[in-house]
């Protein structure tokens, strides 16, 4: 359901490829040999998710904030150099794959409270815009 989104994280590597002054050919020869990653496609759904979407000159670039939610969503916030386990890691990164995460998106990227669909049955990216739609109804309130 979510070929898109690996899609987006290949397309990273050529952002950053441009970015580094690279060819398209020593990009895809270098860079776009081997399958999006999760990290690729958490990092490119960040970068979507401000720039055509959340975009605010007036607050900055939340660019980090939305891929720090969407780590502590999944539960991996308090893994970091020696706080790392790599097997809770995997069975985090299994459940998430495997979409054995709650109903409401709990233990996935996206937890939306109020959401009438079952969020393991959706693609990620309506799942992210029902997580926005939330988080800007809470702040108008």
């Amino acid at each position: 359901m979510d070929g898109n989104r690996a899609e987006d994280g290949i397309d990273l590597r050529y952002r950053f490829g441009y970015e580094q002054g690279y060819d398209n050919q020593t990009i895809s020869t270098l860079l776009d040999n081997r399958p999006c990653s999760i990290l690729e496609m958490l990092i490119a759904l960040a970068i979507r998710c401000e720039e055509h979407i959340m975009d605010d000159p007036d607050i900055g670039n939340r660019t980090g904030q939305w891929f720090w939610n969407m780590i502590i969503n999944l539960g991996l916030g308090s893994m970091y150099d020696s706080m790392f386990d790599e097997n809770y890691v995997e069975d985090v990164v299994s459940r998430f794959l495997d979409r054995k995460y709650k109903r409401n998106g709990e233990g996935g990227l996206f937890t939306v409270e109020h959401c009438k669909s079952d969020l393991r049955t959706v693609e990620i990216w309506y799942q992210m815009c029902w997580y926005l739609d939330e988080v800007l109804e809470n702040e108008r309130r």
